[in-house]
């Protein structure tokens, strides 16, 4: 999407006022839960930037993570470690703007382990350049 249409789209939405409307950046977001609970590993990696950065905080897999090749492999072991798994989402917010667009979602993974996460997303030009994955096993959701 262009960015002047980014633009378009979010002033329409925000002037809707419908909580029921998802910007651009928070349906990019919303494939990406899908991709990692079905443990689509093509997706999930085909949707990082050049130089993008994964911080993985807590669990087995903590570290930051910044070539491709070290990003596929952490999410590998996070698929593999996880088997089948289904994604509930508890709370999305999005805030975008020209330059690009911040989703943070919390939300819970439930596979062979339940991993609570607050999941962080920074996306420039469609592709996803900074990635915080904060497990959080303390939250309600």
């Amino acid at each position: 999407m262009r960015l002047s249409a980014l633009a378009a789209t979010l002033v329409l939405v925000a002037a809707s006022g419908s909580a029921a409307l998802a910007g651009p950046i928070e349906d990019l977001a919303k494939s990406r839960i899908d991709a990692i609970a079905s443990g689509d590993l093509a997706a999930v990696t085909a949707a990082y930037g050049p130089a993008a950065t994964l911080h993985w905080v807590g669990g087995p897999l903590d570290g930051t993570y910044g070539q491709p090749g070290k990003i596929k492999e952490v999410w590998s072991k996070f698929f593999a470690a996880q088997g089948t798994q289904k994604a509930t989402v508890a709370a999305t917010a999005e805030a975008a703007n020209q330059k690009g667009g911040t989703v943070t979602i919390d939300a819970t993974f439930a596979g062979k382990n339940t991993v609570k996460v607050r999941y962080v997303l920074l996306y420039r030009d469609g592709k996803l350049v900074d990635e915080i994955w904060q497990v959080n096993p303390a939250a309600a959701y």
